[in-house]
């Protein structure tokens, strides 16, 4: 059983690829082999494309529905979960599993790229991470 702040196992290896192709279906939240192929760089064959969704399908990275005669593929996992699950797997390898280090390092490396309603939403965050930490602490 695993931990709250343990990060989830790590994905199935993915080629690079194949997590070219996740990021294509992350994107437009489904598509075709061919819609596929079509945003790939330097795209292979279209049986190629083809034979790389069935193995994203083994692994349980994609799904896909029928659609007349064409396969409409789409991610497995919800982008919300893969995001959280990426996010905390990037804290544990990079940042000694502290969300402040890898929030503080996002900061400094996107200075002045926030916009105002970015700066008050983090900042209602920050404001509502201090309220439950004193909730926490115990009384002197």
């Amino acid at each position: 059983m695993r931990k709250k702040n343990q990060p989830e196992p790590p994905p199935a290896a993915l080629s690079k690829r194949e997590r070219q192709i996740l990021d294509i279906l992350y994107r437009s939240s489904k598509a075709t082999a061919l819609e596929v192929q079509e945003q790939l760089p330097e795209s292979p064959s279209y049986s190629a494309v083809r034979a790389l969704l069935r193995i994203l399908e083994d692994k349980g990275h994609v799904r896909h529905l029928v659609d007349g005669t064409k396969y409409v593929y789409s991610p497995a996992v919800p982008a919300e979960r893969a995001r959280r699950s990426a996010l905390t797997h990037l804290m544990h390898t990079f940042f000694e599993g502290s969300a402040g280090k890898a929030m503080l390092a996002l900061l400094d490396n996107a200075p002045g790229e926030l916009s105002p309603e970015d700066l008050d939403r983090l900042q209602a965050r920050i404001d509502n991470a201090r309220r439950t930490a004193a909730r926490k602490e115990p009384e002197r």
